[in-house]
């Protein structure tokens, strides 16, 4: 990264402001995270409800205890194992830390990010950096500059351009202050990957319920997210019976004078008729799923299409974390046959 650039962004974050940068999961929108102020512009550019907490990014795992009033050994364990990298550690938060960045609670979420412009900039901001996804509230997360600039340009003095990212849905999250480390949010790093590396881990059972309307203890899991402008609809079943369904859906719609998007794989490519059609990639991939699913969520914005029906993604692994997603965009609408 061109150092006159970021020497410009570090002095912005140090002066209160925000700045967008790439991370290796998605755009974060970058405030100082000590700075009450300062966090209280990302809920006000984002338009995020200030319940809803915002995680901390640190440069070195020496920063963890400036932000953390202790550090469980599970989480050094965990540090050790996974940062850099997309995994966020949910402890008690130090005194430095305000309740703007927490939303409220006493506990603060903390990651290290796996890519370098991130990294550059925190260390050269020379404090921690709360960063929720540099998006308007609500909307699918960015994976690039692009995306930040169609959300928030003209809302902020600085986005730092890092390309296409490498991941595309955000980190997990592991809560590690009660009994047992339970995952928030899921992402990359797997409930599996988890428990190799300290013993037994469980999962919140509200972010996967369809039902799902609970208080937020982490980003993500009370609001609708991810959403693109159309209705998203999951529809569940087996492969021929959804095709079959939404076929006679988009026919009956089309009839109306409705357009309709449908997200498949490269599999049911040439399978719907009078539709939008987009791939989020060969369904044997879940890396490639999790990675373009932000990004063709938008372009069905661009498409101007009146509703999405979307095949549905409910494999083990990451796959859980595209269910994740998929269910908080299409506000847990299920259409199952």
């Amino acid at each position: 990264m061109d150092p006159g650039i970021l020497k410009e962004a570090a002095a912005v974050i140090r002066s209160g402001g925000l700045v967008a940068f790439p991370t290796e999961t998605v755009y974060g929108l970058g405030a100082d995270a000590t700075n009450p102020e300062a966090a209280a512009k990302i809920y006000a550019a984002k338009g995020r409800p200030s319940d809803n907490p915002l995680i901390a990014h640190i440069g070195a795992y020496e920063e963890f205890s400036r932000v953390a009033a202790e550090i469980p050994e599970k989480a050094r364990t965990l540090a050790d194992a996974f940062w850099p990298g997309p995994l966020t550690l949910i402890v008690k938060k130090h005194g430095s830390v305000p309740y703007e960045t927490t939303g409220g609670l006493d506990t603060v979420a903390v990651r290290m990010p796996a890519h370098p412009a991130a990294l550059a900039l925190i260390r050269a901001s020379g404090c921690p950096i709360a960063a929720p996804s540099a998006n308007t509230s609500g909307r699918p997360s960015p994976t690039l500059a692009a995306h930040v600039a169609e959300d928030l340009g003209g809302k902020i003095p600085l986005i730092l351009d890092g390309g296409e990212v490498g991941i595309g849905i955000e980190s997990t999250i592991l809560d590690l202050t009660g009994t047992i480390p339970t995952i928030l949010r899921p992402g990359f790093v797997t409930k599996e990957m988890l428990q190799e590396t300290i013993g037994p881990v469980r999962i919140d059972p509200g972010i996967l319920r369809e039902d799902s309307d609970i208080r937020p203890k982490a980003p993500g899991m009370k609001y609708r997210h991810y959403a693109p402008n159309a209705e998203l609809v999951i529809v569940d079943g087996e492969a021929s019976a959804v095709i079959q369904k939404i076929n006679t859906l988009a026919e009956q719609l089309t009839a109306q004078g409705k357009r309709v998007g449908v997200l498949g794989t490269d599999e049911t490519s040439g399978a719907y008729r009078g539709t939008v059609f987009r791939s989020i990639g060969p369904r044997r991939d879940e890396e490639a799923i999790a990675r373009h699913l932000y990004r063709v969520l938008r372009e069905f914005d661009e498409d101007r299409v009146d509703i999405i029906y979307s095949e549905s993604f409910f494999a083990p692994g990451i796959g859980q974390a595209v269910k994740n997603r998929l269910l908080k965009a299409a506000a847990h609408r299920i259409l199952r046959v």
